[in-house]
């Protein structure tokens, strides 16, 4: 209990004193199940049944941990982690992380786009470039001319949706005890398929977008609630306010680890036990919530509807994430005004880089590429890109002359250590294994 209060030094635990630490910690936490996520986990349930359970288990600790580490890199600096590296680093290791991270977000972007896409033509037939296009318009105005924390109230109730597979999990006829068992007993395969995917598993929970992003609105919030000095410089933050952004970050990964529980059940239940094992449609991932539905007349028609929804309110609430977290880092390394409180007068590099992003991720769905499969190969090239970028972060945060005396806690150095290095072993197994495949 000591360690708890220590780590969370709040001075009640009711709902309501629980609810005003909620900011870019459950954000950060309900974009993580964007459709990339939902994509990958539909496979892992479709794959291997519940023999995958466990990640979503031994993901939360490992993922909590990283999370934590960005978000106190920007709440006790000030500064966003590509600033952080360019003032304290060579750039020897700022230009490939920040390649790497504007690589990955625009491939996201694009790919969700896509999702977003094929997920509609589930209930409207209508052009798939088409509506890209329009996501795409839609996203940019809503980016660059509303507050983007009013845009994500509404989206949030979108990405409500996400619990029809907490529902569905819950109605279908499971043994639990098996369940519960492939929930703690990992089942570790060596070959390229099982590698790939559990690479794919870990990049979507841990990614880089997540990091960048959750360390910049942090930043965000402390200008929001006036503790980050106009003139610049170090904020004033002590051990409460630290404890508030633990919370807020542990309720947002503890929500996305609970529904990437639920989806990979549910898809398992459904997808897997009727021969469904390899996902190429949208409509074959959205057959995974017909059991919730099945008493009801139209039941795959309502299936489709909550399957829609969901890929399109995540899509909508991590695209412009995607979008926003390559400017930061952009205009973090160049000096560059920043910032989505800012109008787009005064940082106008800013939103650029946001339009520009959003516009070559658009290009990658004129290519012709399946967007369901797409997802899941970016998830797995954030599963490689994550590796540099956490040792990085543990570099940074167990500097003093950077960090104070908010330096990393030895039980976050061990989980952050040991996610290092399983994200390491398994994209060198997956790499190692594709060049002998």
């Amino acid at each position: 209990m000591a360690l708890f209060t220590r780590f969370f030094p709040q001075k009640k635990f009711g709902l309501k004193n629980t609810l005003k630490v909620v900011g870019p910690g459950v954000i950060t936490g309900a974009a993580d199940d964007d459709p990339s996520g939902i994509a990958t986990y539909s496979q892992t349930g479709a794959q291997y049944g519940f023999g995958l359970l466990w990640t979503a288990v031994f993901m939360l600790p490992m993922m909590y941990v990283v999370q934590e580490m960005a978000a106190r890199i920007g709440i006790v600096t000030g500064k966003g982690i590509a600033k952080n590296i360019k003032l304290h680093y060579t750039k020897a290791l700022l230009y490939p992380i920040v390649l790497l991270l504007l690589i990955a977000n625009i491939i996201n972007l694009g790919t969700d786009l896509g999702a977003m896409a094929a997920a509609t033509q589930l209930l409207i037939p209508i052009d798939f470039k088409f509506l890209t296009i329009i996501f795409t318009l839609i996203i940019l105005f809503l980016e660059i001319f509303t507050s983007y924390r009013q845009y994500a109230k509404i989206l949030k109730w979108l990405a409500l949706s996400l619990f029809a597979y907490i529902l569905t999990g819950l109605f279908i006829q499971n043994n639990w005890l098996k369940v519960l068992k492939f929930s703690i007993v990992p089942n570790i395969q060596f070959n390229f398929s099982f590698l790939f995917l559990i690479v794919g598993v870990l990049g979507t929970t841990i990614s880089p977008y997540m990091m960048f992003w959750q360390a910049n609105e942090e930043i965000e919030e402390e200008k929001t609630h006036h503790i980050l000095p106009k003139s610049g410089g170090i904020p004033h933050v002590g051990i409460r306010y630290i404890g508030k952004m633990r919370l807020d970050t542990l309720l947002g990964m503890l929500f996305s680890e609970i529904t990437t529980w639920f989806i990979i059940v549910t898809t398992a239940a459904t997808l897997n036990m009727h021969g469904i094992t390899d996902i190429q449609t949208a409509s074959q991932a959205a057959q995974a919530l017909e059991p919730l539905v099945h008493t009801f007349p139209y039941a795959g028609t309502i299936a489709k509807v909550l399957f829609s929804l969901g890929i399109i309110g995540t899509g909508l609430l991590a695209v412009p994430i995607f979008a926003a977290g390559a400017s930061y880092a952009i205009c973090e390394v160049f000096d560059l005004q920043e910032g989505l409180d800012r109008k787009f007068s005064q940082a106008k590099a800013f939103y650029l880089v946001i339009l520009i992003a959003t516009i070559v991720g658009l290009s990658i769905n004129i290519i012709g590429i399946n967007p369901i499969k797409a997802l899941v190969y970016t998830a797995v090239i954030n599963g490689i890109i994550s590796v540099p970028l956490i040792g990085m972060i543990l570099l940074i945060t167990n500097n003093k002359k950077i960090m104070g005396g908010f330096t990393n806690h030895i039980w976050t150095n061990i989980i952050g250590i040991t996610t290092f290095i399983i994200m390491g072993l398994a994209a060198t197994g997956t790499i190692v294994t594709l060049v002998f495949h």
